[in-house]
């Protein structure tokens, strides 16, 4: 949970996808393959099908970007995995750290640019909050901040008790000026026991803090 409050405040630098093009299920694939698809919020329900994704693709290796574990690079077991699991979260976090790390969204190994993978995974489970904050943390770096703040108002909507998503949400209003609301959700965050000090200390350094 922590990459994605980190991942949240980072700079920019993305040249924007085009949205139509990356919600049109022809564009970024059927969600379909030939092992799976399989949701992650049911993988308590298919630990065997995890596990061969996760020995033999989604790797230590891979998810710190240091090497691929079929290819020198991470990016074809990450589209192995995302096409097995499209809404694996820790191969999405680590799919955004990628994109930043190429400064791209078209990468090559990659079956499709990196926006696709969150449409895929979206499609898999529009009930995944969790899917939403990376997305929006995705969107945040590409200076789409209306976006960005829609994924997470939805993520809060779906699990209106989580932290983190609550925080992010907190960053994303403080990065707008918008301090009222940047308050209101940290304190909720805080209330919930959110160990990161950041938004707070922000806030303390505006003299915005209300508390």
């Amino acid at each position: 949970m922590r990459i994605l409050a980190i991942l949240i405040v980072m700079v920019p630098f993305f040249t924007p996808l085009s949205v139509t093009a990356a919600k049109n299920k022809s564009y970024c694939g059927e969600l379909q393959n030939a092992f799976g698809p399989f949701d992650y919020m049911e993988r308590f329900n298919h630990p065997g099908q995890l596990s061969i994704v996760e020995t033999h693709h989604f790797t230590s290796n891979v998810e710190n970007l240091i090497r691929g574990n079929t290819s020198s690079t991470p990016a074809g077991d990450l589209d192995y995995t995302l096409r097995a699991w499209p809404n694996h979260h820790r191969a999405l976090a680590t799919l955004v750290k990628y994109s930043i790390k190429e400064k791209s969204t078209h990468i090559n190994g990659l079956k499709w640019p990196v926006e696709c993978y969150f449409d895929r995974a979206i499609r898999m489970n529009e009930k995944d909050a969790q899917v939403r904050s990376i997305y929006s943390a995705f969107l945040s770096h590409r200076g789409r901040n209306k976006e960005a703040l829609e994924q997470l108002e939805v993520a809060a909507d779906l699990e209106p008790d989580n932290a983190t998503v609550l925080y992010n949400l907190g960053l994303v209003y403080f990065k707008q000026r918008n301090y009222e609301k940047a308050s209101q959700y940290a304190e909720k965050a805080y209330a919930l026991d959110y160990p990161l000090p950041g938004l707070r200390n922000k806030l303390i350094q505006a003299g915005k803090w209300r508390r």
